[in-house]
């Protein structure tokens, strides 16, 4: 499904909805995804995700949203939480975070929480690797279930290990995690939504492997002391150049995984 204009708010489950931010980009893709959940007859909404320091994106949540008893992060990265102050305060509404650092008013999320809100019952799953701080939120709804996946599951392609932040072992360790998970719908942080969190994650996976026997491979031809760079040059040719910086931090962690 392609997404629709920027700042229009649409609807995926009974109880979810998305804001596109006009923040496109080689790590963005189409944009950031600002979630809106809330229950049918809830009287307030939860918001995970409120995006880059834009004040219309902001203002076209709140127009989406209501009332907003409760901001969730993903993960730190800009284009998810830049604006968590301004947005805190201009709903009037905590803002937690795994890293406590990343909190407004709210204590930090911790890994198997459950959070009753919005007429909704989340738990946190704490899924590092993009991220050390990543993490996913599962919607346990008996008729749309769903995982709130921020970047540790795209909704096209595939996502960076962000080293030296990201660590490829707690990666694959959370996306074996996600396989349990098939029948959840995935609401990722960029991209489209998709059928079932566990299929994807089961092909992130597969993907790994590959990717890791590539760098072996790479390794075997240029030597074990090649540059992260090099063996970017050598495995990425069949991504554009211009993704060839975020590449690079994913070899790392790659690199750092097979030498221990």
């Amino acid at each position: 499904m392609s997404h629709p204009l920027y700042e229009q708010p649409r609807t995926v489950t009974p109880y979810a909805s998305v804001v596109l931010a006009n923040n496109p980009g080689i790590m963005t893709l189409d944009g950031t995804n600002t979630w809106v959940l809330r229950a049918p007859g809830a009287p307030s909404a939860i918001v995970v995700d409120p995006g880059p320091g834009d004040r219309e994106h902001l203002e076209q949540i709140v127009a989406a949203a209501g009332p907003i008893s409760l901001v969730l992060l993903t993960h730190r990265h800009d284009d998810h939480s830049e604006s968590r102050a301004e947005f805190s305060e201009l709903v009037s509404a905590p803002v937690r975070s795994y890293d406590p650092e990343f909190c407004v008013g709210g204590e930090p999320l911790t890994d198997g929480e459950v959070i009753e809100d919005a007429g909704l019952r989340l738990r946190v799953q704490h899924t590092p690797g993009h991220t050390s701080d990543s993490i996913c939120l599962v919607v346990d709804d008996e008729t749309d279930p769903a995982v709130l996946t921020g970047d540790t599951i795209l909704g096209r392609g595939t996502t960076v290990v962000a080293y030296p932040d990201g660590v490829l072992g707690d990666y694959l360790s959370s996306l074996r995690a996600l396989t349990e998970y098939p029948s959840h719908a995935a609401l990722p942080g960029h991209g489209p939504e998709l059928d079932s969190t566990g299929a994807i994650a089961e092909m992130y996976l597969e993907h790994r492997d590959q990717r890791l026997q590539q760098v072996r491979d790479a390794l075997g031809v240029l030597g074990d002391d090649a540059s992260a760079r090099q063996v970017v040059e050598h495995v990425y040719t069949d991504v554009p150049k211009e993704n060839w910086d975020a590449a690079e931090l994913s070899v790392q962690a790659q690199l750092l995984y097979l030498r221990g």
